[in-house]
């Protein structure tokens, strides 16, 4: 056990006299240290220099020099005498040269310097108290006397100051004893006498004891202050005893109701478990009839009458963004931002309880466009009142109407055709066969010609002088060339009665784009005011797709009417005020979207309006000025992809940011390719 933690064990009593003690050591401890320092500073600043004063001026009267520098005899002779002087530490006696001559020490060598020059340096390294006499002689010069005063104390200044102490010891104990017997008396005593109740009222468990009140102190206050605790612990023991007692009637009456309540508890069990079967089967019941909610293609979303969202389905999420937890209890203008314009509806439909519709809206996700159905059904029952919204993607079925529409104009634009062509076929043979004629007889090369001009006496070259001057053949070119766009026109028009009989074969959908590029920029006629090949072309080939079934010359044809619209598009652009304009760009695409390879030419042309782009395959139908468009190309690339390969063909497109047009065809051969009309 440590010193300190036997310290902490101690009584209180003994604490204060150990204590005491201790102060009264240090207090004995201090005193002799500081009267010992007192009496060694008094005697090396006043009686050790006086002493040594003494000494030098009685050796250095003339007589007692001459005597003691005559010879090193005499000298040390004369520092004899000196040995018997306590103060007296050490001596040399230096001759009239500087040598010296004697020396005298007391206990360890003080190495005193040989020569008197050295003694200023020998000073610097010396603590001890030391002077310098001058020993006169007759002619002579004078010696010099060396004496070093003693730092130590004499030993009877210490037994006295020993003996000193130990009285004062004595005296210390005998007054600590005293102060010992009256803290004992004063503190220890009531201290126990407290410590001895409490131990008795613990053991005896008497709460009824009461300690003495002793002296008007603190020990007095902690004696009150337990007679206080125990005069309180009595009354809370005897309401305790009450309490019990209360207790055990109590107790009993609780087992009489607890034989009571037992039975009443079987039959709770019975019920709780019927209970919790029926929570069970309701919760099974609920978490199927979200999963049907969840599994549902439409967004489903159940609002309140404040219009706060109450139920929310995995589709709406996904619409949104939004997820459930951040949906729930919210209004659902800020749950679905979209739907806030229809805010009035909603309002309409929970209270009048009214169905409203929307048929058509359009909602950007990413980079498409989407069109929902929107209806609101009131909601009314038992739980309440709101309104159920359903939002129903319409995208794919508008896509497949507009599909049929252009399908069904191309039918009748191919019964059409085929009625047509007949009809205008042989007027359109006349004229050119007319046209022909009309050259052939105004020719000076043919002999028929110049004998008919002979007999009726005209001048073939004149004639032909004539015709030149009123620039005839020209107009039989305009004739011409008018009536071979009409024989172009009706050989289009043949194509949409008829189906193609030719067998389908694997294709490389990136060689037909080079090859259909290769010939725009080549032979077909785009020069009108711009250059094909100085537009960009960007190729984006996904090397998965393989091998597309197709007949590659109709193939061709459709990417060239299609490379002919962008490069139009792309030179019908203006540059904006303050700004160059951005180089022609057209990207070809081709990417794996099974069941279907997807063929993508994208430009950075003017683009085109909605309304422009819902009648763009319809026959006949042109933005184009009268002359450099037949309105065919399009309708004739859009039944060449529908009905000859079985595949879709659809436009992205909006005014000032160009167009895209996406080709699908089978990855199969379609069953009916073979089929003649």
């Amino acid at each position: 056990m440590s010193l300190r933690t036997s310290l902490e064990n101690l009584s209180v009593g003994r604490k204060l006299l150990a204590a005491l003690l201790a102060l009264l050591t240090t207090v004995l401890l201090v005193a002799n240290l500081a009267f010992i320092s007192a009496a060694y500073w008094i005697s090396q600043e006043n009686m050790a220099p006086q002493a040594l004063q003494t000494v030098g001026r009685l050796l250095s009267t003339p007589a007692l020099s001459n005597e003691a520098l005559s010879s090193r005899a005499t000298a040390e002779d004369l520092l004899q005498r000196l040995d018997s002087y306590s103060p007296l530490r050490a001596a040399a006696l230096y001759g009239s040269d500087g040598r010296r001559l004697a020396q005298l020490e007391h206990g360890e060598k003080l190495h005193l310097p040989r020569r008197i020059e050295q003694l200023s340096t020998w000073r610097y390294g010396e603590f001890r108290t030391n002077q310098l006499f001058e020993l006169p002689q007759e002619g002579k010069p004078p010696g010099h006397l060396l004496l070093v005063a003693s730092s130590e104390l004499p030993g009877a200044f210490y037994t006295g100051t020993l003996t000193a102490s130990l009285v004062i010891l004595a005296c210390s104990v005998l007054l600590w004893s005293l102060v010992a017997r009256q803290i004992r008396r004063l503190v220890t005593r009531p201290i126990r006498r407290l410590e001895e109740l409490s131990r008795q009222v613990t053991r005896e468990e008497n709460y009824a004891l009461r300690a003495e009140r002793g002296n008007q102190d603190e020990i007095g206050s902690l004696a009150e202050a337990v007679n206080t605790m125990l005069s309180r612990i009595e009354a809370r023991e005897q309401q305790l005893k009450r309490a019990r007692d209360d207790a055990q009637m109590s107790f009993d009456q609780a087992q009489h109701l607890a034989e009571e309540t037992r039975h009443s508890n079987r039959k709770l069990e019975l019920e709780v478990q019927v209970r919790s079967k029926i929570e069970k089967k309701l919760t099974g019941f609920q978490n199927y009839l979200n999963s049907i909610i969840d599994s549902m293609p439409s967004a489903l979303i159940a609002l309140d009458e404040q219009l706060y969202v109450s139920q929310w389905n995995q589709e709406a999420s996904a619409l949104s963004g939004t997820r459930l937890d951040e949906a729930l209890n919210q209004p659902v203008f800020l749950a679905f931002p979209p739907l806030k314009p229809y805010l009035p509806q909603l309002k309409r439909t929970a209270e009048r309880h009214t169905v409203e519709k929307i048929e058509r809206v359009t909602w950007t996700r990413g980079d498409s466009k989407f069109h929902y159905a929107l209806t609101f059904y009131p909601l009314m029952g038992g739980a309440g009142r709101g309104v159920v919204i359903r939002i129903d993607d319409i995208t794919q079925r508008l896509s497949l109407e507009e599909m049929m529409v252009q399908s069904e104009k191309m039918l009748s634009v191919g019964g059409l055709a085929a009625g047509m062509a007949h009809e205008i076929n042989n007027p359109l043979g006349a004229i050119l066969h007319n046209v022909q004629n009309i050259r052939r007889r105004l020719s000076t090369e043919l002999p028929r010609n110049q004998e008919v001009a002979d007999a009726v006496g005209v001048s073939l070259q004149t004639v032909n002088q004539y015709l030149q001057g009123r620039e005839v053949p020209q107009l039989l070119d305009g004739i011409a060339q008018a009536g071979s766009r009409a024989a172009k026109i009706v050989t289009h028009m043949l194509s949409f009665s008829r189906m193609s009989n030719r067998q389908l074969a694997p294709c490389q959908l990136p060689a037909l784009l080079d090859q259909a590029v290769e010939i725009a920029g080549n032979d077909f006629d785009l020069t009108e005011g711009f250059d094909f090949k100085g537009l960009n072309i960007d190729r984006e080939f996904d090397p998965q797709v393989g091998l597309v079934p197709g007949i590659a010359n109709e193939l061709e044809q459709v990417l060239l009417n299609l490379l002919k619209n962008a490069a139009q598009a792309i030179h019908q652009r203006e540059a904006k005020p303050g700004s160059l304009l951005e180089p022609g760009r057209i990207v070809l695409r081709t990417r794996l979207a099974e069941p279907w390879a997807e063929i993508q030419v994208e430009d950075n042309g003017i683009g085109m309006p909605e309304l422009v782009r819902k009648r763009i395959f319809e026959p006949f139908f042109t933005t184009k000025e009268v002359g450099q468009g037949t309105g065919l190309g399009l309708s004739v690339s859009y039944f060449i992809i529908t009905n000859n390969h079985k595949g879709q063909m659809e436009v992205q497109s909006a005014l000032g940011h160009g167009t895209c047009f996406t080709l699908r065809l089978p990855l199969a051969t379609p069953p009916d390719t073979h089929e003649e009309s």
